[in-house]
């Protein structure tokens, strides 16, 4: 990149971070992310992604751009360093360029709106918005999902609800039961594949309020059981 002319890219969705900056914005201490660069975001809506996984979703509250040289304590600060110094380095070795005074950087202000280690019992999608399932398993799920399934989450994708989704794929609502299933489905599968992080004690609790979700947990433990045991007997082989 020149110095001075910034390259226009754009975030659909989705930001990735460093599994180190993981807990500070699930604590609320990290509440900006800085790009080189000039990054437009597609959606004020987004999920933030971290260590392998999502971690929570956000809004966008705020872009600015600006020059190196423009930056201050509070940018470094709200972005989890220690020092405008200290973001500059980790900017040169995450795009590893150098960076100059002149360069155009986005300073991107978010707002968590839900922790994804937050799970609610008492809702039948534990909390998660049906856009959201759509959203995680159109990119933790893509490899294995049905036809079926990948039709009706490129619905939810375009049309946000189930009763807009319902309406375009069967042109009634009188189906709807069929989007609901298939949405707790993939919600399932993104827990069994430890893509949305839930506890055993949450899913013991899980498990008692219906055979759906026991037979996850039983799964789950037995996965669990059938790992440990390979690995006590390699540590014995």
């Amino acid at each position: 990149m020149v110095a001075g002319i910034a390259m226009v890219t754009y975030i659909r969705g989705h930001i990735m971070v460093k599994k180190e900056f993981v807990e500070m914005i699930l604590k609320g201490v990290k509440t900006a992310t800085i790009r080189l660069g000039k990054v437009v975001p597609r959606s004020r809506e987004i999920i933030i992604h971290g260590g392998g996984r999502p971690i929570a979703k956000a809004l966008i509250e705020k872009v600015e751009y600006k020059r190196v040289k423009e930056l201050t304590a509070e940018d470094a600060s709200n972005d989890g360093y220690g020092s405008v110094e200290e973001l500059i380095k980790a900017l040169g070795g995450l795009y590893k360029t150098r960076i100059r005074e002149d360069d155009i950087v986005t300073v991107i202000r978010f707002r968590v709106v839900k922790k994804f280690t937050d799970i609610d019992l008492n809702n039948t999608y534990l909390g998660f918005e049906p856009i959201d399932i759509a959203k995680l398993a159109s990119r933790y799920l893509t490899e294995e999902l049905s036809e079926e399934e990948k039709e009706i989450v490129n619905v939810i994708l375009r049309y946000k609800s189930i009763r807009l989704a319902t309406i375009k794929l069967f042109g009634s609502l009188n189906k709807r039961r069929i989007v609901r299933r298939v949405l707790k489905v993939l919600l399932a599968r993104l827990i069994e594949k430890g893509v949305i992080k839930v506890d055993r004690e949450k899913l013991r609790k899980l498990a008692e309020l219906s055979s759906f979700w026991k037979k996850l947990y039983f799964k789950i433990v037995h996965e669990k059981a059938e790992e440990l045991s390979n690995n006590q007997h390699n540590s014995y082989s």
